[in-house]
């Protein structure tokens, strides 16, 4: 039986830690949480801080692993590339993982290489906003250059504004480094492909539905398919290809986010994952056109073949996933008294699963980061439009009383 590294084992990490198991690969899991879910559920799980690589390193020979993956977890994408090549391990590469995972480099390398995307410039002082505001422009995305989650990440409008948060987004930076990008209307486009050797493989294109304010960068509901078509759509798969080639990922799962704009359909890349990403986007493919990426994933951390059939769709199903959020969304606003059961929810035409991690005495507030969303509702239809109805519907029956 081979052996796999899973790095991170939380909330978002266990089912794929799960699937791996059932797949037939023995998992070593590793997390500094020691109570996290995905530690349980493996077959060996260490408390290690998985930021220490060394460390990690220790775990995997002392299992004497065959491969290490991720999901989810964008700080445990270098650490992944890094024990790989510290085992001889199957891997992305460091600088694949450094280019995927740190917003200055990754915008520097897609300016060297021609890829569509905002205006932007790198910052780590006061004194460099007023050359920063020059050449970017307002209004204008101010964030951390090696953060995730949503985290630091802010709209600003003038100078002042952006000196002003620029303290917020560096507390959020691992290297204290900020990057601000100019702002442009859109429709957000989320995109998952598999890259093979020299083949990079669309496998879903999917509208990513987010809030207006404080929350804009929070993904309010995935919806498959993307209501874009023709040149248009073409268009989204050669930029999100484009990205893909100009990080060097070879052999691995990527997660392009891109703007199209309403007006000519310019689509310009907002930024690039190397690794199956969080917030159920794993889902979308799953549901909507029957491909595993955690198996793909899998393969690929073992060095092995990924065959044609594993990335060609089964399907093709709509399918909308809406995320359980307090305004715009449907929880309200307070400390929680009462938490109800997903009955209704589940019962609800067309729902293929809901999920929530709601405590009572926790606070609910009004959408800022991807940590404000407290649960999901996933729904199929006929077309995407209606399954997007049914998952707001149902995520309306789940009963959350606060105070």
């Amino acid at each position: 039986m081979k052996t796999v590294l899973f790095v991170g084992a939380g909330r978002h990490q266990r089912r794929a830690i799960e699937r791996v198991r059932e797949l037939g690969v023995r998992v070593v899991a590793v997390d500094r949480n020691p109570e996290a879910p995905g530690l349980a559920l493996a077959n060996a799980g260490e408390a290690v801080d998985f930021s220490d690589v060394e460390s990690v390193a220790e775990v995997g020979r002392k299992h004497a692993v065959d491969g290490v993956m991720t999901m989810a977890a964008d700080s445990a994408v270098p650490i992944v590339a890094r024990v790989a090549e510290l085992l001889g391990l199957p891997g992305i590469g460091s600088e694949a993982a450094h280019l995927a995972t740190n917003k200055i480099a990754m915008r520097r390398e897609f300016a060297e290489r021609g890829v569509p995307q905002p205006q932007f410039a790198a910052l780590r002082r006061q004194t460099e906003v007023r050359a920063a505001a020059r050449a970017v422009g307002f209004p204008a995305v101010l964030k951390p250059a090696d953060s995730a989650g949503q985290r630091g990440i802010f709209l600003v409008h003038d100078a002042d504004e952006l000196r002003t948060k620029m303290a917020f987004a560096i507390a959020a930076s691992r290297s204290e480094e900020v990057i601000v990008e100019r702002y442009h209307h859109g429709r957000e486009v989320n995109t998952l492909l598999v890259a093979r050797d020299d083949d990079v493989h669309l496998v879903t294109a999917s509208d990513r539905l987010r809030p207006d304010g404080i929350g804009f960068g929070v993904a309010l509901a995935h919806v498959y398919p993307s209501t874009l078509f023709g040149d248009a759509l073409a268009e989204v798969e050669r930029v999100a290809v484009a990205a893909v080639r100009a990080i060097g990922l070879r052999n691995g799962i990527a997660y392009p986010q891109l703007l199209v704009s309403p007006h000519d359909n310019e689509v310009r890349i907002i930024e690039i994952a190397a690794r199956i990403p969080g917030g159920q986007m794993v889902e979308v493919p799953h549901y909507g056109v029957g491909i595993d990426l955690v198996e793909i994933a899998v393969l690929q951390a073992l060095g092995e073949p990924v065959p044609d059939e594993l990335v060609t769709p089964r399907f093709q199903h709509p399918v909308a996933i809406r995320f359980l959020t307090a305004s715009p969304g449907p929880l309200a606003p307070g400390v929680v008294e009462e938490v109800g059961t997903l009955d209704k929810a589940l019962a609800f035409p067309g729902v293929e699963r809901a999920e929530t991690w709601i405590e009572p005495g926790e606070t609910i507030r009004p959408v800022q980061t991807d940590g404000d969303r407290r649960g999901y509702v996933i729904a199929n239809g006929n077309t995407n439009i209606e399954a997007l109805e049914r998952a707001d519907a149902a995520a309306g029956l789940i009963d959350v009383l606060t105070s």
